[in-house]
């Protein structure tokens, strides 16, 4: 670290907190519930301030190992790990975990370490001092190889320009000390500590800027000795862990006191305490809960934060609740512990959360890894000190090497949220130290790693191996923080001017009921003794024909899509309802009558309709029942069916639409290999009917569409991630779009895939053949690729978590965590969609492309819509890809039109009888009347106006007959008046 970066450091942490009244951290709940939602999630690109540090840490005993080697004592940890009593964790299947007698054996590979804090570009390295090594007894003499070996450490940290920030203690206290005074209970430890402390200062403060007394003392005093959880395995009970947090504390003011008053002048260091929390968010948001949630912190962290920061006491929720166990500070003493910290160093994560918090310190409310909430706690609570954090990750199982992902996006999450405090909520955080630095020996959890470099524990070098953590973590090094990327703005533009903006509505609201009178019947009215109506048997007046205008519920919905200005909608027929018996036997005609008035409603006010055939959702999947039962798509007779309903919908509704989808959306996830086989050939075979005998008449398209959610590794260091991905896309996406789009067969991926589990007798994935001659008659069954699209996902190779792996793709699905997150779970990943874009022009050339469906959904109740609005962004991810990457995009469609089968979407909202536009509405209008995203710079397209299609080929028989009568009365009115004239005139001459 460059002089010029450390000099901001130290002028903030020469500025000593200021020492007040607690208690303003309260207000922070209500705060971070009020922030704008979802805009406060968003990824928040920028830098750290100048001078930030970086850094990443160990624990003596996690990482050194030699635990007899050259006169090293034991510890409360070693007697701990070789008691026959002790629990030992064991690791998952294939999972060598560390041992703390060998460790990482950082003690005998020094330089190993060097070079990995080398080689990750850290301003800073946290280690600590093993105190059974430098006095195995606990006590003078000093170990002098113990001496030489931290000596060599910090000479080759400064030789690398690395700050060292140095822990005394943590928590491997020498047995002998134990044995002696019995540990931190006896207040004898204070003055055992502060010599050691000492030593320490003495032996090694030329080179040490920032020291830490103790780690986590909550987790030394509670565990240690309460709860006997953790070393020494004390359970003395609640009395015995406040007796022993007591004497940490004094323990910790006397070396503070010690480095202040002898050393701080020559040395110019820092010295504090490493202080670890959880995070606490009440079940629900009442005063109640909030002052429960502030107790918690009060009992974990306040415990030993309020006396250092505050005014040298217990937290009063602690006093108030505790006062027979807990002990009483004199007032020389309040006044010796009172401001005993140079800064803030905070520990947040795997160590103490979701852990080892006491679960009666919870006090029934919600923990959370929420690390952003609780800077801004303490930043309020304890009058903004200037706060380091100095231990904080997550962990991954122990089964995990290189390609640790899912650390990754918890590494990720944890700094950005740290960028969110510091930039949002001013809050003054200078450093960050990932833990650890490698993998080594965790605790009493043992079955995880929390390393940024791999350490195979059964090799005998045991190197340090690069992770996927370790190139993310370089990065942002790098860049101090994460700067804007060019690919992710916005761009300015607008689509070409016979771009298709549409609606999708997969479930299209029908409603029949006539809104006329039409009983033929004749009625006489009793007006003498019933006073009511009597049908007249036997006598019926002439029935009239039906017509579109007695369908009041299609007015209503073309008004609605009217009203947004697009120029497409699309929705799906009902087979299950057109042909409830599966096949011609009985066919509904009042339904397709009800389909024929729609669409013929939607081209009246100039919306192009675009028609499935299929939408497989619903009831039986919305198949017949008949079929159903006889295997539905597992049956290829119901090709045939499938072939014999599109020949009725196309001449019953071709002359009206002119795009036809066959099938929309077939969900991979839980179809066989048969059924699919099978929906292909459905598919082509529709295709095929619609090109021979009704595309020359009725000259419309036709194509499936195809759900494609982008896959995207979730290591873009890892090829291994990669494949897997491009794995899951030709699984998940190709099993349809290469048969069709491409050379009318299954990808390659899957055929191979299928070889190499069936050549090792895994006999679950035959994947069926096609002859040549339904190779040919797939092949080419397109005139357009229509896709949907919802969300990205990130595809690990590794099988980090046995219940959500995919055994059969080898694969398993990730999310990252700092995406912004819609209530039912979907990630929005806005430039997923370019991707996906880009790779199937890659895949198949350039094909018309339309994005069918695309929509985020939002609470049912979300009157201000904040998540669907989002819907831009996809759209503007569109529009780079058809004018950066010229892709042939030739529309778009918002899903979905109303939230009345779907409540989390939709454009309107359904409310009794009434629909109600969101803001979305508008800003889609907005998008669809301006073209696009146009800018100052942007040149205006003349679009020609559209001729209007001929009436006669758009309206049905009933409005032509109407049109006909009328034009009837006209020509009888004329007539009519003519002859009066006629009349006149001779009249008017014989009384001449």
């Amino acid at each position: 670290m460059t002089p010029a970066a450390r000099a901001p450091l130290l002028l903030l942490l020469l500025c000593r907190p200021l020492l007040g009244e607690p208690g303003a951290g309260s207000g922070t709940w209500e705060r971070f519930a009020r922030l704008p939602s979802p805009h406060d999630q968003l990824f928040l690109y920028d830098a750290f301030p100048e001078g930030f540090l970086w850094g990443a840490g160990t624990a003596a005993y996690q990482v050194e190992g030699a635990w007899q080697q050259d006169g090293k004592g034991p510890s409360v940890w070693d007697a701990w790990a070789h008691r026959d009593a002790a629990p030992r964790p064991e690791g998952p299947p294939g999972a060598a975990t560390a041992g703390g007698d060998v460790a990482s054996d950082s003690y005998n590979r020094l330089q190993r370490d060097l070079d990995g804090l080398r080689r990750l570009g850290v301003s800073h390295y946290r280690f600590s001092l093993a105190w059974a090594r430098l006095l195995p007894n606990g006590t003078a003499p000093a170990n002098p190889a113990a001496l030489r070996y931290y000596g060599s450490l910090l000479e080759g940290l400064k030789a690398r320009g690395v700050e060292p920030l140095v822990t005394l203690y943590h928590w491997d206290l020498p047995q002998a000390l134990q044995d002696t005074h019995g540990g931190w209970e006896s207040p004898a430890l204070v003055e055992r500590f502060r010599d050691y402390a000492e030593l320490c200062f003495r032996s090694f403060g030329r080179h040490v800027r920032y020291w830490l007394t103790v780690d986590s003392p909550y987790l030394v005093a509670w565990h240690g000795y309460a709860t006997g959880r953790l070393p020494p395995g004390v359970r003395g009970g609640p009395e015995a862990g406040y007796r022993a947090a007591h004497n940490l504390l004094k323990a910790h003011a006397k070396v503070w006191h010690l480095y202040n008053n002898h050393f701080r002048a020559i040395q110019g260091g820092q010295v504090s305490i490493a202080l670890s929390s959880h995070w606490i968010e009440p079940q629900k948001m009442t005063r109640e809960d909030i002052k429960e949630c502030q107790k918690s912190l009060d009992f974990v962290l306040g415990w030993f934060a309020k006396p250092l920061f505050i005014d040298g006491d217990y937290p009063q929720s602690m006093r108030d609740n505790l006062s027979s166990v807990l002990p009483e500070f004199t007032e020389s003493e309040k006044k010796f512990v009172r401001g005993t910290a140079d800064f803030f160093a905070l520990s947040f994560g795997a160590t103490l959360s979701f852990h080892l918090v006491d679960f009666a310190m919870k006090f029934q409310q919600k923990e959370s890894l929420n690390l952003r909430p609780l800077l801004y706690w303490i930043s309020k609570e304890y009058n903004t000190p200037q706060i380091f954090i100095v231990e904080n990750s997550w962990f991954i199982s122990g089964r995990t090497k290189k390609d640790d992902s899912k650390y990754v996006y918890y590494l990720k999450r944890f700094i950005m949220e740290t960028l969110k405090a510091i930039r949002y909520d001013g809050v003054p955080v200078i450093g960050y130290t990932v833990w650890s630095l490698m993998d080594g020996f965790e605790w009493v959890r043992g079955n995880i790693r929390r390393g940024l470099f791999y350490i195979d524990f059964q090799s005998h070098d045991k190197e340090l191996v690069s992770k996927s953590s370790t190139h993310f973590y370089r990065e942002v090094i790098e860049k101090n923080g994460f700067l804007p990327l060019p690919e992710n703005q916005p761009i300015e533009g607008i689509f070409p001017c016979n771009f298709a903006w549409g609606i999708i509505e997969n479930n299209l609201h029908i409603d029949t009921t006539p809104s006329q009178f039409l009983d033929p019947s004749v009625y006489v009215w009793d007006v003498y003794q019933t006073n009511m109506l009597i049908k007249v048997e036997g006598v019926d007046a002439p029935k009239r024909k039906r017509h579109c205008a007695d369908l009041a519920a299609i007015r209503l919905q073309i008004s609605l899509l009217d009203k947004t200005h697009i120029t497409h909608f699309y929705f799906s027929l009902k087979w299950s309802l057109i042909l409830p018996s599966g096949n011609l036997s009985y066919v509904n005609h009042t339904l397709l009558f009800y389909y024929q008035c729609f669409v013929s409603e939607l081209l009246r006010v100039n919306i192009t309709p675009v028609v499935a055939l299929w939408n497989p959702m619903g009831e039986n999947q919305g198949l017949p029942v008949s079929l159903t039962k006889h295997g539905g798509w597992e049956n290829p007779l119901t090709v045939r069916a499938f072939e014999e309903y599109a020949r009725l919908c196309f001449k019953k509704l071709g002359q009206h639409v002119r795009f036809w989808i066959t099938i929309n959306e077939p969900y991979t996830k839980n179809l066989t290999f048969t059924a699919a086989h099978n929906l292909l050939k459905g598919h082509a075979k529709a295709w095929h009917l619609y090109d021979k005998e009704f595309r020359k008449t009725q000259k419309g398209k036709i194509s499936i569409a195809l759900q494609a959610d982008w896959a995207e590794p979730a290591c873009p260091f890892s090829e291994e991630d990669k494949m897997a991905a491009s794995r899951v896309l030709e699984f998940d996406f190709g099993w349809f779009a290469e048969p069709i789009f491409g050379k009318g067969d299954y990808p390659d991926v899957m055929r191979q895939w299928s070889y190499q589990r069936n050549s090792r007798h895994v006999w679950d994935f035959y994947l069926p053949y096609f002859s040549e001659e339904e190779k040919k008659l797939i092949r080419g069954s397109f005139d357009f690729f229509a896709l949907s699209h919802y969300t990205t996902v990130l595809v690990d190779s590794e099988n980090e978590d046995p219940e959500k792996y995919d055994q059969k793709l080898k694969v398993q699905m990730l999310n990252d965590i700092t995406w912004l997150e819609s209530p039912s779970g979907s990630r929005v990943v806005p430039w997923g969609l370019r991707k996906l874009l880009q790779w199937v022009k890659m895949k198949y050339g350039d094909v018309p492309i339309y994005i069918i469906a695309n929509g985020i959904d939002d609470k049912p109740d979300a009157a201000e819509d904040k998540l669907r609005i989002y819907i831009q962004s996809y759209i503007n991810e569109a529009l780079k890809a058809y004018a950066l990457d010229n892709v042939n995009i030739q529309g778009y469609f918002a899903y979905c039109f109303i939230d009345r089968t779907d409540p989390k979407y939709g454009l309107y909202h359904y409310v009794v009888n009434r629909y109600e536009p969101r803001p979305s509405v508008k800003r889609y209008r907005e998008i669809i009347d301006k073209g696009g995203f146009p800018g100052p710079e942007t040149q205006e397209l003349f679009c020609p106006e559209e001729i209007a299609l001929d009436t006669d080929d758009i309206v049905f028989q009933p409005r032509r007959s109407f049109l006909a009568f009328i034009s009837f009365i006209c020509f009888a009115f004329i007539v009519t008046v003519f002859m009066i004239i006629n009349y006149s005139k001779k009249v008017d001459k014989r009384y001449q």
